[in-house]
């Protein structure tokens, strides 16, 4: 069984289609990663998926069940959620905000507690666990998002961009940590925008390439097409090279959209 089904979405805003009849699987302990231009629809996809936008037609299904069955806390242990903007800087303890994520479970405070600072440990944050949101860094508070995310424990990840805002080293590492995720069966359907961070998910993800609303293509990171996959949906030239045995793939240098 699936851990998502997404069937036919199509969301409307008027007569555009933001969503055009785009339908997805997701499998236990796979990633999938969105890529496609800005507007393409990718970000719409995820908040479709959570139930945050209204859907002209189509389903979304989780481990069988559809989502419009799901109570709160049954939404709650099938899907995590990470924005694009990390939290807002409010007078919250980084250890309380984290602490809040583990609503769904029937525990203690000292337990909720315990399991906060170790997500919060494995994110790098624990020597900030008592630090208030606001007087951390937008890179700070995108780690915290992050121990967020791993204390509610979702069977299916949702992530849109989930680097943002972090230096290279902690990108690398929350790939990395995204990685490790999957040997649980946690599965993960992760927007982003740079493919070649993708190298540190471990085992080659799975790619979805929107447009316009619009499911293009689909591939693998490691596939010999991915290349001309992006420049076909960037309308840019891309190059390739090898370091330290793996691919890189970026724009050419000085190329601009829709030149050949």
């Amino acid at each position: 069984m699936s851990a998502l089904d997404l069937s036919e979405l199509t969301v409307r805003a008027g007569s555009r289609a933001l969503l055009d009849r785009v339908t997805l699987a997701l499998e236990p302990g796979e990633f999938l990663a969105l890529v496609g231009p800005n507007g393409a629809g990718k970000t719409t996809l995820l908040r479709a998926t959570l139930g945050l936008v209204r859907l002209a037609s189509g389903t979304v299904r989780l481990h069988g069940t559809s989502l419009g069955e799901l109570s709160p806390r049954a939404r709650a242990r099938e899907l995590g959620w990470l924005p694009q903007e990390p939290l807002r800087a409010e007078p919250v303890p980084a250890l309380e905000a984290v602490t809040a994520a583990r609503y769904r479970f029937t525990e203690t405070a000292a337990e909720a507690r315990k399991a906060a600072h170790g997500c919060l440990d494995r994110v790098g944050m624990a020597a900030h666990a008592n630090t208030p949101l606001g007087e951390l860094s937008g890179g700070e508070r995108q780690r915290v998002a992050m121990a967020s995310l791993l204390a509610q424990e979702a069977r299916v990840l949702l992530l849109d961009e989930p680097a943002n805002h972090l230096d290279p080293a902690l990108q690398a590492e929350t790939y990395a940590l995204i990685g490790e995720l999957l040997d649980g069966g946690t599965a993960v359907l992760c927007v982003t925008h740079d493919v070649n961070l993708l190298a540190h998910v471990r085992a080659a993800p799975r790619i979805a390439a929107l447009k316009a609303g619009t499911l293009v293509a689909t591939t693998r990171y490691d596939a010999a097409d991915l290349p001309a996959t992006l420049e076909q949906l960037f309308g840019v030239p891309m190059q390739t090279v090898e370091a330290h045995g793996r691919r890189l793939i970026a724009p050419l240098p000085g190329a601009r959209k829709g030149e050949p």
